[in-house]
Parts: structure tokens; sequence; C-alpha cells
């Protein structure tokens, strides 16, 4: 059985652009912040870099980000990393290693237009992020019309942390999403 020891991804030369109609204060936060925390939810990649994955073991493994263009499999022999005679195409899309290795896989994630979809889900989570109302998150909401007009809501703490879900980013993004 693999076992993935160790994944180091590269950060981009840049990020996708933002996309069209955007409102002023989603456009005014940082679009790197955004695509980060897509990326974060994603296996898939829409700018290139480069990824290194260190697999201990035989057996099937496929690799967790797409798409991805291989530069060099190696295997470590007891002193250092030299080509791999032993990675040999598996059934099910990746790899199959026949020796116990440790392999390491280097290659570059990444490119291709980014889907609608995702450029919907970019957005979706911008407006929410940058709720000027700032009614984000809030779950409970109460108007008082007596008197004196009052107006009162209460939000989540973690509204932030589950922004993808909350704005509905995370539903567009399930086709891309990142599974361990």
């Amino acid at each position: 059985m693999t076992d993935l020891r160790k994944e180091t991804e590269a950060a981009p030369a840049s990020y996708p652009s933002a996309p069209a109609g955007l409102s002023t204060a989603a456009a005014a936060l940082d679009p790197d912040a955004i695509w980060q925390r897509i990326e974060a939810y994603c296996s898939f990649r829409w700018t290139a870099r480069q990824v290194v994955w260190i697999v201990e073991g035989s057996g099937d493994w496929c690799p967790p980000l797409a798409p991805l263009a291989v530069d060099a499999e190696e295997v470590w022999n007891g002193e250092a990393w030299e080509d791999a005679t032993t990675v040999y195409a598996s059934p099910y899309g990746g790899y199959r290693f026949i020796a116990e290795g440790p392999y390491r896989i280097t290659g570059t994630v990444g490119g291709g237009e980014v889907p609608a979809a995702v450029n919907e889900a970019f957005r979706r989570l911008a407006e929410y992020m940058a709720d000027t109302d700032d009614r984000a998150g809030v779950s409970s909401y109460s108007v008082n019309m007596g008197g004196a007009i009052q107006e009162s809501y209460s939000r989540n703490a973690g509204h932030m942390a589950k922004a993808l879900q909350n704005s509905g980013a995370a539903d567009l993004l399930r086709p891309y999403r990142r599974l361990k």
C-alpha cells in the first residue's frame, strides 16, 4: 500500500484574474487571497506551479492535484535520488510502484481556462466576504417597529471560516473538490 509522506506545492507566479461583475467592495478585496481559499478546497489548479510528492510503499497511487505534467520520477537508493525504473502506469490513472521506495514525483500542476462555475464561485465568495451590510453569516434577525424603530441581528463567530459553504461557492466547486 502506498502512503503519501509529503506534498510540497510552490506558490504560482500569479493567480487568475478576478472575474468581471464584482461589486466595488468585492473588487477591493485581494483576489489572491480568494484564489488561495478556492484552491485549498479544490484539487484543480488554474495557474502553473511546481509540486513535489514523496510517496512510500508499493502499489497504486494517484496524484491528488490536476492537471499534471510530470517532470521527473525518482526513487531513493539509500544515498541519493535516481531515475526510477520501477514506476509504471496504473489502471486508475496514476502510478503503480513495484518497490517500496520512497519515490519522488516532480511535476507542474495547473493551467487552462477557468471554468464559468469556478468564476461564479469566486464572485459568490468575494461578495460574501465583502458584505457591506455587515449581515453575512447572520443566524437571527429581529425588527421592533414599536415607538422607536429597532433592528438587531446576531452572527455566528465562525461565519468567515464557513464562507465557502455559506456563500454557495462550495456547491459550484463540488466537481473540483479536493478529497483526502
